[in-house]
């Protein structure tokens, strides 16, 4: 018997970023499983999609209604402009598919941009900042 391919995990722009800081915490348990086993998933090799809308992670935010996020009033249009902008910096298009190790090669490259977009006002920054990585690419930007 013939298996079925496997989809590809389905990411949106952000999440293509942020991901790489994942340190284990999130909305509730459910939310915080789900993102472990998409992050193991991409580091196995899994194609991932570029996606413009909710994804694999949002699935599981308890914020996601239908196809729109209430987080608060603001949230929607603010993603979706961080995504736009993370589609950018990482020159992908909705659709374009990936592997999890392109794109962590890109990040030391558009962290600084990145981060003075986005991570300087981000509720998650002091999660973020618990991650080597990210506690790194911060002291390497210019004061």
């Amino acid at each position: 018997m013939k298996s079925l391919p496997k989809l590809p995990i389905k990411l949106r722009g952000h999440h293509l970023i942020c991901l790489h800081f994942f340190k284990g915490e999130g909305y509730n348990p459910e939310f915080i499983k789900n993102l472990w086993k998409i992050i193991k998933r991409a580091e196995d090799g899994e194609d991932i999609e570029a996606y413009p809308g909710p994804d694999d992670v949002c699935a599981m935010c308890p914020y996601l209604k239908g196809k729109i996020c209430f987080y608060d009033n603001e949230a929607e249009s603010e993603i979706k402009e961080m995504d736009r902008k993370a589609f950018t910096l990482l020159e992908l298009k909705s659709g374009d598919r990936v592997k999890w190790s392109n794109i962590n090669g890109k990040i030391p490259d558009i962290f600084n941009a990145w981060f003075h977009a986005y991570c300087l006002q981000c509720a998650w920054r002091q999660a973020c900042q618990k991650e080597e990585k990210f506690l790194r690419f911060i002291k390497g930007l210019p004061k």
